[in-house]
């Protein structure tokens, strides 16, 4: 069986959140630490690799039974979804995540916003000599929204039943945790809500596909 799936819904900042882009050319007195940003509308943005990336490490504290060195060495079910480069074990990921663009722009500006990002004023003490290291920080402003979209590639049902299964599990575990940098300090904080799956090639069973909906709906 070969289809395609496109899962599709919205993230949205709970609190401010910092995916960090390029400072190599800032100003002096400019940002120190700017968010990454869609070159064409200057907006915020994330990067699907990001998403990627996240939700991975943290099914790797889930699913490995030990700690693995590199992502290649995860467990099996990961690898298998996820993708591999082992040596003699290249393994082609079942999933495909997009680069997301913030889409609510227009309806944070009639809230009174002037900016899609804050600039939050941190400090580092150093211990030693009492001497502060203050910085900027670019952060994206919680209300924020962003439309998910992952492809996933169907090869049988079992594997889609338990590949689901995982991705529930990465969608949730995320929102216990944190997107971007800085988590500890209280970014980065998400949720997902309006998910769905739709067979965008191919055809896959009713029943299954009801299925791997509800496994969605328990993020």
């Amino acid at each position: 069986m070969f289809a395609k799936i496109q899962i599709s819904g919205t993230i949205e900042v709970v609190t401010g959140m910092h995916i960090g882009g390029s400072s190599a050319f800032s100003a002096i007195g400019a940002v120190d630490s700017p968010v990454i940003k869609d070159v064409r509308t200057n907006h915020p943005m994330i990067p699907g690799s990001s998403l990627k990336g996240k939700m991975r490490s943290l099914l790797a504290k889930q699913y490995n039974t030990s700690v693995a060195e590199n992502p290649d060495d995860d467990a099996e079910c990961l690898t298998s979804l996820f993708g591999s480069a082992k040596k003699n074990h290249v393994q082609v990921s079942r999933v495909l995540f997009s680069d997301m663009m913030m889409e609510n722009w227009e309806e944070l500006k009639n809230q009174g916003l002037t900016s899609p990002t804050e600039i939050k004023f941190e400090n580092s003490i150093k211990r030693t000599t009492a001497v502060a290291n203050p910085r900027q920080i670019e952060r994206i402003v919680r209300g924020a929204k962003f439309p998910l979209s992952i492809i996933y590639e169907v090869s049988d049902e079992a594997t889609m039943r338990q590949d689901f299964q995982i991705l529930r599990d990465g969608l949730r575990l995320l929102q216990y945790d944190y997107l971007g940098g800085n988590g500890s300090r209280g970014y980065g904080k998400v949720k997902f809500y309006n998910l769905s799956a739709d067979v965008v090639v191919g055809e896959v069973p009713d029943g299954l596909l009801e299925e791997c909906r509800k496994q969605l709906g328990d993020v």
